[in-house]
């Protein structure tokens, strides 16, 4: 029987999404997955974080560079990162890059690909000395 890699298992660079029940909710899960099947980084678990799943808490640790995607200024995705103490190195909201953000999960490729390209260009930049956000 073959397994398939747990998707909380430690790596550099961690990518988090707020998956929330809109459509830039939605643009920033798939955007997530877009950028981990492009070996960009690892999608990890934001809900087993924040439900302080002892084994994602642990795995986590191990992150650089802890990547936020957001889907509006809520910042739910921001605010669990910054709640448990982990550093937020790179941080994009989807409806600052001039996506509107409605309450349907109508998506389109290209608002998927221009929020991959605004986390690609923030990975491009060297963390500062402090490993954190300014």
């Amino acid at each position: 029987m073959e397994f398939e890699e747990c998707q909380c298992t430690p790596a550099e660079i961690l990518i988090f999404s707020c998956s929330g029940a809109s459509n830039v909710g939605q643009i920033s899960n798939q955007a997530a997955v877009k950028l981990t099947r492009d070996n960009v980084g690892k999608f990890f678990c934001l809900a087993g974080l924040g439900g302080h799943v002892p084994a994602m808490v642990e795995s986590a640790k191990v992150g650089r560079r802890f990547v936020v995607i957001d889907g509006c200024p809520i910042a739910c995705g921001k605010e669990t990162i910054v709640h448990l103490g982990y550093p937020l190195t790179d941080y994009v909201v989807v409806s600052e890059l001039g996506i509107k953000k409605r309450h349907n999960f109508d998506l389109d490729d290209s608002d998927i690909e221009k929020v991959c390209a605004a986390v690609k260009e923030k990975l491009g930049r060297p963390l500062p000395v402090t490993g954190k956000l300014d």
